[in-house]
């Protein structure tokens, strides 16, 4: 790896960044944890400015950071909060459009430089889209660098003004390592007992129960798993506001589909499936593919967002909204082993292309040497 400095832009003391978190996204919350203890290795000092239930959850003052308490945007007293905690910081890195958006409130009138990371797209409708949009527009307009996770978060942030958009391609910290389906110690009867899948294909699909999600599309499609025999069990892990929509199609049709919440070892319970279901309506670096991958589970996605670029061919992908594709691509997969067994693969070979966390660091640092160091003058 190539040395990065992490001194400040007099040399004089190490550089300061404060990473702004929004709060409620897991995935840039285990991000900015892995990147903070990765820049506090390398000298630097890192502020994190989250609600306090993030740091319980996350612990970055575990990873040598200091913890500032910045309440959800909805709080009126957020953006002063933020706004004192990024009084002497060198450089601010917000992660997620909210988190971005109170950046920019709290470093008005400042020339600290402002990095901003998109993980994700965020999903609205109706007149709440064209508010998204116009934060966006704020947003990327006031920073110096928006990294984008894939590049199709970076094309976007270029359609909506940034004058400097990356690749940062984001890793997953803390991904379970491959496991072999040979292995004895993995607890895949246990688990798939405790699911109700004994004797018949378990197939998982994780996340939150919100319409972006195609959950709607995944329910249909299980009509026609029933006529298999065994039927395949179809098990979603998540939350969110569809729950009791989703509940009552399940009982009033009899469809082989349980909705078990939230659930903190959602990893372990995917390496216990035959197959791992995606059917969102757009996604960005979707754990659920990555960790599939990663855990040898063969992936049947939506052939959306960057999802494309993310699994390469380690995944069959169908049309988003299209009942019928999803269903045919699963009933094929469970009736061809070898075909399964190529999928895995391909899956340990494509999530060795992703970055590691170490190299990760080393890029988000090597921007903030450029936006810190001085110029040399002309």
């Amino acid at each position: 790896m190539t040395p990065v400095s992490s001194h400040s832009p007099h040399g004089q003391s190490p550089l300061r960044t404060v990473q702004v978190l929004g709060g409620g996204n897991a995935r840039s919350s285990a991000h900015v944890r892995s990147l903070a203890s990765g820049l506090v290795a390398r000298g630097v000092r890192v502020t994190v400015c989250a609600p306090v239930e993030a740091d319980r959850t996350y612990d970055f003052s575990g990873a040598g950071a200091e913890h500032v308490h910045v309440p959800r945007s909805s709080d009126p007293g957020a953006v002063a909060a933020l706004r004192a905690a990024c009084a002497d910081a060198d450089l601010v890195h917000a992660h997620g459009l909210h988190a971005s958006f109170r950046a920019v409130l709290a470093l008005s009138g400042r020339r600290t430089p402002l990095v901003v990371t998109w993980h994700d797209r965020a999903h609205a409708e109706g007149a709440r889209a064209h508010l998204v949009r116009l934060l966006e527009r704020r947003v990327v307009k006031a920073a110096s660098v928006v990294l984008g996770a894939s590049s199709t978060l970076v094309d976007r942030a270029r359609a909506t003004g940034a004058r400097d958009a990356r690749l940062a391609a984001v890793a997953l910290p803390g991904v379970r390592k491959a496991v072999r389906l040979e292995d004895p110690d993995r607890p895949r009867p246990k688990v798939r007992a405790e699911l109700g899948a004994t004797g018949r294909p378990l197939l998982m699909a994780v996340g939150s129960l919100d319409s972006h999600r195609g959950y709607d599309t995944l329910l249909d499609a299980s009509r026609a798993w029933r006529e298999l025999d065994p039927v395949p069990l179809v098990v979603i892990v998540g939350e969110g506001p569809l729950r009791a929509e989703l509940q009552g199609r399940i009982e009033d049709e009899g469809l082989p589909v349980r909705l078990i919440g939230r659930r903190d070892d959602a990893a372990q319970l995917l390496a216990a499936a035959d197959l791992a279901l995606l059917s969102s309506s757009w996604e960005s670096r979707s754990v659920l593919a990555q960790e599939a991958l990663h855990a040898r589970v063969p992936l049947v996605a939506t052939d959306v967002g960057s999802m494309p670029e993310l699994v390469g061919d380690a995944a069959e992908l169908v049309p988003y909204g299209d009942a019928e594709a999803l269903a045919d691509t699963v009933v094929r997969l469970l009736g061809d082993p070898e075909r399964c067994d190529e999928l895995r693969a391909k899956g340990v070979r494509q999530a060795a292309t992703w970055p590691s966390e170490d190299e990760t660091v080393a890029q988000v640092l090597s921007v903030y040497d450029e936006l810190t160091q001085p110029r040399p003058l002309v």
